[in-house]
């Protein structure tokens, strides 16, 4: 099946059922994201952005998580 087929059949969905598509391809997305964090932080990926997380702390110039 292609994309294209596959939207023209989204497209067709009842709210209800377009709804519940949408709930399980966030799910899905949430998870595939999940792995990948998980895949880069134990091949270190993400030590650079810790070790200057932590000297920003440690020189006090770390800044708050914007709340927006």
């Amino acid at each position: 099946m292609s994309l294209a087929e596959i939207k023209q059949a989204v497209a067709r969905l009842p709210p209800q059922e377009l709804t519940a598509l949408t709930t399980f391809l966030v799910q899905l997305d949430n998870s595939a994201w999940d792995n990948q964090i998980e895949a880069d932080s134990a091949s270190g990926k993400l030590d650079r952005l810790f070790e200057e997380a932590e000297k920003e702390h440690a020189d006090g110039t770390l800044r708050d998580w914007p709340e927006d």
